[in-house]
């Protein structure tokens, strides 16, 4: 596989060209070409810097392989990468705008038993460029160009552990939020994490003010350990301590996910715990509708208990809210379709 040229910041290319002997000027028409969904062969540059970039740059890093359209339209992607793995992304309809949740790696290693993504374990990181490309192609899918885009958040929820993944994770928020380019606000981009604390402290310390998501799914480490095999390396104390220190260098709440599991986690008991835990802290819980994985035994609640959970932690001063389910129909969960098209697709 060759190099990604999306892997470069505009500075980069700047050198890039430079050093090629190129004028200034071609940067620039390489960078928002790029920064548009196109590939390097259709790049508005003489014939014979194309040739040059193509020898040593992949023409597609990213491209799109099939789309699943929901009753409630939420769109789901199926990328093919320039290796021929797969991966795949979800694009949400809200009234504010198109929200894309991308992929970060090919598979996972984090295990979490309510998620299809680590069925097959981790593959390979992305680089910065292809989870990069993923934006860009949707962006570009849909009809949008720089300056109106119809992506206009990103969440990093898709397929991979994104702290697992850190160095290109950071550069890519770094290419996604720079201006000249696609240039989404840190503050419309949510990154989720299982709890990688080290990671999680580093971060704070970027300078990128992203909405910090945690996996949280219990209200002790013991229940979590169940369901989450990290859980097993750091403590809900820790990732409390850990969110705490990105409060004080961001200034920005954090949030919690919460799948509500029916005979794990969702009852009145689970819910008092989890008001004691964050009471007083500067946090959102994302009370989540649990897809269903096929190879997974978990079930989510019904829409009652569901709403019951959520007034629990509302009457008690908690800062919640229950994620609309969106995409069940085609498979919407982490790695459901990926996994699908593969288990179809295999030689056996």
């Amino acid at each position: 596989m060759k190099k990604i040229l999306q892997d470069l910041s505009y500075a980069e290319l700047v050198s890039l060209t430079a050093a090629a002997g190129e004028k200034p000027f071609r940067a620039r028409q390489i960078f928002e070409g790029l920064m548009q969904g196109k590939k390097i062969s259709a790049l508005p540059v003489p014939a014979s810097m194309r040739a040059a970039l193509l020898a040593e740059y992949e023409d597609e890093p990213v491209t799109i392989k099939e789309v699943f359209t929901s009753k409630d339209g939420t769109r789901k992607f199926l990328f093919e990468l320039a290796d021929g793995n797969l991966i795949e992304g979800v694009v949400m309809q809200y009234q504010y705008g198109n929200t894309q949740c991308v992929s970060t790696q090919v598979g996972c290693r984090m295990g979490c038993k309510f998620c299809a993504s680590t069925l097959g374990g981790r593959i390979r990181d992305l680089t910065a460029g292809e989870i990069l490309s993923e934006v860009l192609a949707v962006n570009r899918f849909l009809g949008g160009s720089l300056k109106e885009r119809q992506i206009t958040n990103v969440v990093l929820m898709g397929s991979g552990e994104p702290f697992d993944n850190y160095e290109n994770v950071v550069k890519f928020l770094r290419n996604l939020t720079a201006e000249g380019g696609i240039c989404i606000s840190a503050r419309n981009v949510s990154l989720s994490t299982c709890g990688l604390v080290p990671a999680m402290k580093k971060f704070a310390g970027e300078g990128i003010p992203l909405n910090l998501t945690v996996s949280l799914h219990a209200v002790t480490d013991e229940e979590r350990r169940r369901t989450m095999p990290i859980a097993n390396k750091y403590s809900i104390a820790e990732i409390l301590a850990a969110c705490g220190e990105y409060f004080e260098k961001t200034g920005r709440r954090y949030i919690f996910e919460y799948s509500l599991i029916e005979g794990e986690n969702a009852d009145m008991p689970h819910a008092e715990a989890l008001v004691a835990l964050l009471k007083g802290r500067p946090c959102h819980v994302n009370l989540i509708r649990l897809n269903p994985v096929k190879e997974r035994n978990l079930k989510g609640t019904d829409e009652r208990t569901a709403q019951a959970f959520l007034k629990a932690l509302l009457s008690r001063g908690i800062s919640a809210t229950l994620r609309r389910s969106m995409g069940s129909d085609i498979g919407g969960a982490c790695g459901q379709l990926r996994a699908s098209y593969l288990s179809k697709h295999s030689p056996d």
